[in-house]
């Protein structure tokens, strides 16, 4: 102890080796004129700041997302002038029709999911033995078990989870794939998410290792993969989907895509799939996806499976199946195609986008590739634990027999029902439009009709420095209050034009929403007329 005080001497008294130059510059200096500080404040001034646009990662000026883009951003703009008062529009509000946003547009949300987050949220009204009367009386005994249960099993809403989720939640995640696939499921092979965005973020972004890199992409796409392949600078090697045959893919597509690009130098890695489609809502078959499998067996691919959409099929004869049932049916796959399928809280019946929670399950991959993917999860730390915690529910909900299973199901079934209704009125709509067509709706949440746009209407569109199909979805916001997204924000096959609309506004405000875009498109054709050949 008697050291002490003769140490806090040694650093309070600077040796005068670092003293010398100090003193030197400080008797060297010249004092600087009112005149002179004021001149050089001024010139800062004019600089302006010190990180201006053109010192941004090019990469994050190149990525584009259309689903936010002009469209939804001038949307904004009229919504914000109609509760200011403006009275210039033709309609009293806008529908943001532009994103699968299903709460944002008045759905109500699923009483059970909300009413065990209430509780987590409260925790004391559990904990506190003098509250259960009061909780019992207001919650059904099965809510009241459920977030006691994930209480127990350290679901803290309020604090950081393990980097790759709850182990309850990935329990009950790999029950449902189980009960789903009639195939096993390993919670270690399951990865909690922030959506299903981050996960393939998280794996593009793995997967990306250099410039040369490239990811098989579906043509018309979701924005998320050209914008998160650019942002990592790898290279989108894309493949139509067919229209003419219901959006669905072929293997000779993919086989010449894939060859055309390794001929360029192009390292293609992985070959990305959207079942059921979005923007365009396909469902594929079983006998489609065990050419998907196939191809990317052969030629050494990891599939990467879009599945958010899952619960959102419309046809009978086309039902959902998950490309891990697939995979695990093939015995010259099962053990060697590197599969990672993602899911979602933001879509099927429950809507919860803004819980952030979803899902990513990894089959056959490297043990090493595995560890660097929980490394990247937990640079982010963990997903929002609510998001988690309802990721769970979604895999177990209330059971027949328990006190919330009959209002759940009613619930979910009236949504998906109503969906189904939507869906159906407003493609027929479109098809009896003259200059429009719409396949059936067979999945997803978005209907993607073919527009059919004149020479003057692309000189139109031209003139404004737009794409035709922009301009048409700018026309159709100004007129109706109708936000979608113009094809070209997917990318399309050239020389076609599209829109993505979702079927999410009130059923009550589909009729009235029906008339305002057939006015519109026969406003459209009357200015613009139409193709010879449509």
């Amino acid at each position: 102890m008697a050291s002490a005080p003769v140490l806090a001497r040694a650093w309070a008294r600077p040796s005068a080796h670092f003293l010398r130059p100090l003193s030197r510059t400080l008797a060297s200096s010249r004092p600087i004129s009112q005149g002179a500080q004021a001149a050089v404040a001024n010139d800062a001034s004019t600089q302006g700041p010190s990180f201006k646009f053109e010192d941004l990662n090019p990469h994050l000026v190149a990525a584009e997302y259309a689903v936010r883009g002009l469209l939804p951003q001038r949307a904004a703009q009229i919504a914000q002038e109609l509760q200011q008062g403006a009275t210039n529009y033709p309609f009293d509000e806008v529908i943001f029709a532009n994103i699968g946003n299903p709460q944002a547009l008045a759905q109500p949300p699923i009483t059970f999911f909300r009413q065990v987050l209430s509780l987590m949220e409260n925790e004391n009204m559990l904990l506190d033995m003098a509250n259960f009367p009061h909780v019992a009386a207001l919650y059904p005994a099965d809510v009241i078990a459920r977030a006691k249960d994930y209480i127990r099993a350290g679901a803290d809403i309020g604090a950081y989870s393990a980097s790759q989720g709850v182990p309850l939640v990935r329990e009950q995640v790999a029950g449902y794939l189980e009960r789903r696939d009639g195939v096993p499921a390993d919670p270690s092979d399951i990865f909690l998410t922030a959506g299903a965005s981050e996960g393939i973020s998280n794996l593009l972004g793995a997967i990306i290792a250099n410039p040369s890199v490239g990811i098989m992409i579906p043509i018309p796409q979701y924005p998320l993969y050209s914008a998160t392949i650019t942002l990592c600078n790898g290279k989108p090697v894309k493949y139509y989907l067919d229209e003419e045959a219901g959006w669905t893919l072929n293997a000779d597509e993919l086989k010449r895509q894939l060859d055309e690009a390794r001929a360029a130098g192009t390292d293609v890695r992985a070959l990305c799939v959207i079942n059921p489609g979005n923007p365009t809502g396909q469902v594929l078959t079983e006998d489609v996806m065990r050419e998907v499998v196939q191809f990317c067996r052969r030629e050494r691919l990891v599939l990467l499976a879009d599945e958010v959409y899952q619960a959102n099929t419309y046809q009978d004869h086309l039902p959902f199946h998950s490309f891990k049932k697939v995979v695990a049916s093939m015995p010259d796959c099962r053990d060697t195609v590197e599969l990672a399928s993602f899911h979602s809280l933001s879509k099927g019946m429950i809507g919860e986008c803004g819980r952030r929670g979803g899902f990513m399950e990894l089959i056959n991959f490297d043990p090493l590739v595995r560890e660097q993917l929980l490394k990247r999860a937990s640079i982010n730390l963990c997903c929002n634990v609510a998001g988690q915690v309802m990721t769970g529910m979604m895999c177990e909900p209330p059971a027949v027999g328990e006190p919330s299973y009959d209002l759940y199901h009613h619930e979910m079934e009236s949504l998906y029902t109503s969906l189904r209704r939507r869906a159906l009125i407003l493609a027929d709509a479109f098809n009896d439009m003259d200059g429009i067509e719409c396949g059936q709706p067979q999945g997803a949440m978005y209907l993607f009709p073919r527009i059919y746009l004149s020479d003057k209407a692309i000189a139109a569109a031209q003139e404004r420095k737009l794409a035709p199909d922009t301009f048409y979805c700018l026309q159709l916001l100004e007129r109706t209050g109708f936000c979608v997204v113009p094809g070209s924000g997917f990318d399309q096959y050239p020389g076609t034009f599209h829109f993505r609309c979702t079927f999410l506004p009130q059923e009550e405000k589909i009729a009235s929403l029906v008339h305002s875009i057939q006015e519109f498109q026969r406003d459209w054709v009357e200015e613009y007329g139409l193709p010879s050949m449509a």
